[in-house]
């Protein structure tokens, strides 16, 4: 992996699936696979963690060395930022919140979103991925992210299960019967290898959010106009 990318995964034990970034993993098992950056070599932590056991194993490593060994990452104390940004739409509030529930066309217009996969057997669970140069840094993320129950044409929310902490919504205000607000609001746990540029990081995706948005609005009034016509 070339120097300034990372990639953070942790499956938490007894929830959910595994991931398919960890094949070979079963679902009495959890895997926490870190990779640093920067500098002229890596290094990697991994934990594995069994049920029914009381703590979790590392090798030969002893408990005390081992919780040296832990990474920033996982500590409670790591810095959350929230962003936040909205657009006006001219489009009514159904369609534009049937066009943002529509998960897996996201990457369309949403930059720094690569790929998401709702799970045929879960449809409330998705699988997200983010890869993107971000001040400098090229970084790639994965997190399996849960809807929570939406207000229809109102409110679109969620949370991360595993992988990159997060959790957001989405809220829909209408301004007429054909027009409306959509606000999105984001909120993440900064990652180790962002802690450097922490500061400038928040208005930074706030645009690229915002990006995001004016690229939604082509999407959403190309598909009223279609459903006009049709």
């Amino acid at each position: 992996m070339a120097t300034g990318a990372a990639c953070y995964y942790h499956p938490a034990a007894g929830r959910g699936s595994p991931s398919s970034l960890s094949p070979g993993l079963g679902s009495s098992q959890s895997k926490v696979f870190f990779i640093s950056s920067g500098g002229r070599s890596s290094s990697r932590w991994w934990m594995r963690r069994r049920r029914g056991e009381g703590k979790a194993s590392c090798g030969s490593i002893n408990s005390s060395s081992r919780a040296r060994a832990r990474p920033a990452l996982f500590s409670p104390a790591m810095e959350w930022q929230e962003c936040s940004t909205e657009i006006e739409v001219d489009v009514p509030c159904s369609v534009a919140y049937q066009c943002y529930s529509e998960r897996e066309t996201i990457p369309q217009w949403m930059p720094f979103i690569s790929t998401v996969k709702v799970l045929e057997d879960k449809p409330e669970l998705s699988r997200w991925t983010l890869k993107y140069a971000i001040l400098g840094r090229d970084v790639e993320f994965s997190w399996l992210a849960r809807n929570m129950t939406p207000t229809k044409n109102q409110k679109i929310h969620w949370r991360s299960l595993e992988g990159l902490p997060n959790r957001g919504a989405v809220r829909f205000f209408p301004k007429s019967s054909s027009s409306c607000r959509v606000q999105l609001t984001v909120a993440y746990e900064v990652p180790e290898i962002l802690t450097p540029v922490a500061s400038a990081l928040k208005p930074f995706l706030e645009g690229l959010l915002f990006n995001g948005l004016e690229r939604f609005v082509a999407f959403a009034k190309e598909r009223y106009s279609k459903s006009l016509q049709s």
